[in-house]
């Protein structure tokens, strides 16, 4: 009977982390490796089984939030498609670096560090631009994707990139027109880093096709996903070959995704740009953060740190989630409560 007890509330946690996973991953289009496979491995679960279950989650998820966000029409597949072709061959750049650092005996720290000065400066250049830009631009959540978007809303540097028109060009969601080239270009460097601090990528290639490429927030979240599904997909088949996927931990944590993901996937519809920016930086501060305290738990060999990481990375998850649901909420009452006066 106590056994029965512990697996329900092994379950019960599994589902509601799914959950709240599901509604950052549906809304940024990212933070499932990020945050499962840390959390399995803090759990006691093998390093194999903790990454193939955290693969195999990111692909279930990433499906479901790609179909809402499919139905919003928030996913451009030309770009995702060129974005994977740059992606891949990044990610084994990076992978041959990494193996060039692993024999000079200098790979750990360097990647510790750089992902932690990445996550930390991608984070606040995301958070200090949406705040520079709140209230003077941006529209709100509730957007044609296909009109062509607004020049006051596209960066400086896409803009410049933009510019560079050596064709072939390609037209993308929003009217924006690019060279195969530069998306490209832009692929290969964030494949590279992906490679490079093996992570997803999700976390690198969503501001990327926004502040780099140029395309609406939602529609950069929603091809993010997209290209998720096939990069997650591929790693989950690999890993299930060789039994590390465990479907008692993949199956209640996709349960609570399913919600959680359509939840965030629908809230990019709703909430303001700016506040989905404001949202991802905020996630990646806390998360370098939380990064750093575990890499100096390494360093010092104090388990307790591990556990203050961990700590860390589920409540700036459980806090950005819990943002993400009540600004969704308020917007909605908001725009109930003006219907009567407008119409």
């Amino acid at each position: 009977m106590e056994l029965f007890g512990i697996a329900l509330t092994t379950i019960a946690l599994f589902v509601s982390f799914g959950f709240m996973v599901g509604i950052l991953f549906g809304f940024f289009g990212m933070g499932g490796s990020f945050l499962v496979t840390p959390a399995l491995l803090v759990m006691g679960y093998p390093a194999r089984v903790a990454v193939g279950s955290g693969m195999a989650f990111v692909f279930g998820t990433a499906v479901i939030a790609t179909l809402k966000h499919h139905d919003l029409g928030q996913v451009d597949y030309k770009l995702g498609g060129l974005m994977i072709v740059g992606t891949v061959t990044g990610i084994e750049v990076g992978r041959m670096l990494v193996f060039h650092l692993e024999e000079l005996g200098t790979a750990e720290i360097i990647i510790g560090v750089m992902y932690v000065l990445l996550l930390g400066s991608i984070g606040a250049f995301v958070t200090y631009t949406a705040l520079k830009d709140d209230g003077s631009g941006g529209g709100g959540g509730h957007h044609d994707p296909d009109a062509e978007i607004d020049p006051d809303d596209i960066p400086d540097i896409a803009k410049k990139i933009q510019s560079y028109h050596l064709p072939p060009m390609i037209t993308l969601r929003g009217g924006v027109q690019v060279s195969l080239w530069m998306i490209l270009a832009v692929a290969l460097v964030t494949g590279l880093l992906s490679g490079f601090l093996g992570v997803g990528g999700g976390f690198i290639r969503m501001p990327a096709m926004f502040y780099l490429i140029g395309v609406p927030v939602p529609v950069a979240v929603g091809t993010d996903l997209f290209e998720i599904v096939i990069s997650g997909g591929a790693g989950a088949f690999l890993y299930a070959q060789g039994g590390g996927v465990d479907l008692t931990i993949v199956g209640p944590l996709l349960a609570g995704s399913a919600l959680g993901a359509r939840i965030g996937s629908a809230a990019t519809a709703i909430v303001d740009e700016s506040g989905i920016k404001i949202y991802f930086g905020l996630m990646l501060l806390g998360g370098a953060v939380a990064v750093a305290v575990g890499e100096l738990a390494n360093a010092l060999a104090l388990e307790v740190l591990n556990t203050v990481s961990f700590v860390m990375i589920m409540g700036s998850a459980l806090l950005v989630s819990g943002a993400i649901i009540y600004s969704t909420i308020t917007t909605l009452r908001t725009e109930a409560a003006e219907a009567p006066s407008t119409g």
